[in-house]
């Protein structure tokens, strides 16, 4: 008997769900709009060593769903800082805070219409170890790791977008 209620209760709650609206932004796959739209993205090299990090996340993620020509452009700037956060009282550095933000226009090739006009960033935090060498290279892992984060929150961006200009 409880199981029945179970059951029913289930199923009265999968019915208001199942008319919610909620669709697969990437339903189709590489056919549908806005796969084929991302495909169409086109990425200028960004300067700088973040830039060419950037660029390459960026195209691994817009370049999944095939190659297309050229439709838009995504014009990026960016900016990375290293801020000191833990100073200790002779002016030791103990831990740095590393920020890479992103301002991106994505352009209509066709029309020359901005259809993008966003920023997108992330922050990370590094120890400051008494070895030069270790904390190049964790400052050098931290700007990867951030390059691959707002290239993901700039494609997310991009694919609203797009879904947004389908008809």
């Amino acid at each position: 008997m409880m199981r029945a209620r179970l059951a029913l209760l289930a199923c009265a709650l999968a019915v208001p769900l199942s008319a919610c609206g909620l669709e697969p932004m990437y339903a189709g796959g590489a056919s549908s709009a806005v796969g084929q739209g991302i495909a169409a993205v086109d990425v200028p090299p960004i300067p700088g060593r973040d830039g060419w990090l950037v660029r390459e996340a960026l195209q691994e993620r817009l370049g999944a769903a095939g190659e297309a020509a050229a439709r838009y452009r995504l014009d990026v700037r960016l900016d990375d800082s290293l801020q000191a956060l833990g100073v200790l009282n002779d002016d030791t550095i103990t831990r740095e805070r590393r920020i890479l933000r992103a301002r991106y226009q994505l352009i209509d090739l066709e029309t020359g219409e901005v259809l993008l006009d966003a920023t997108a960033g992330s922050d990370a935090g590094i120890d400051v170890v008494s070895s030069e060498y270790a904390t190049i290279a964790a400052e050098q892992r931290a700007l990867e790791n951030l390059a691959q984060e707002v290239a993901d929150r700039m494609t997310r961006q991009i694919a609203l977008t797009l879904r947004a200009q389908q008809p």
